[in-house]
């Protein structure tokens, strides 16, 4: 898979690291920024606290471009958020942030990952359909909506690789 960001403004410019509790503050300000229901400091803590494989994505001057967190399994692994910040988007950072995701599974033997994304969210989708994810299922009812509301869930997997 190519890291190749679709602009050459940020080639170089961007920096990986493990997430840790002093990250925290600055992706709950992205994630308020960029969803109507975003994760709470909570939930970040505690993916932290278990673990969790989290990441963040700075640039060179130290601003956090993106992050994601991820859950694995026994062969799998589930991208539980993946986030730009919301004026970075649109320039290929996210795509840049999966293929990490996809270079750590596959250093992990893992053999597929999983997903959720709303349907209303046709850029993700279409990010992830671009990066090979098949939708595999729907979950009803669970994201939170406007109002009392909710909304379904797309499953979506993409294999890496066939179990030994």
């Amino acid at each position: 898979m190519s890291s190749v960001l679709k602009t050459t403004r940020y080639a170089g410019k961007l920096e990986f690291a493990t997430m840790t509790v002093r990250d925290v503050e600055e992706v709950v300000r992205i994630e308020n920024d960029a969803y109507p229901f975003p994760w709470t400091r909570g939930n970040f803590l505690d993916s932290l606290a278990n673990r969790y494989d989290a990441w963040v994505l700075r640039e060179i001057d130290g601003r956090l471009a993106g992050y994601f967190l991820l859950m694995s399994a026994v062969d799998d692994v589930h991208l539980l958020n993946i986030t730009v910040r919301p004026d970075l988007q649109g320039q290929g950072i996210g795509r840049y942030l999966l293929d990490k995701v996809c270079a750590l599974a596959k250093a992990a033997g893992i053999h597929q990952i999983l997903l959720e994304v709303r349907p209303s969210n046709q850029h993700a989708l279409a990010v992830y359909r671009h990066a090979g994810f098949q939708m595999i299922g729907t979950r009803k009812k669970y994201y939170p909506a406007a109002g009392s509301a909710r909304e379904d869930a797309i499953v979506m997997r993409l294999k890496l690789q066939e179990p030994a």
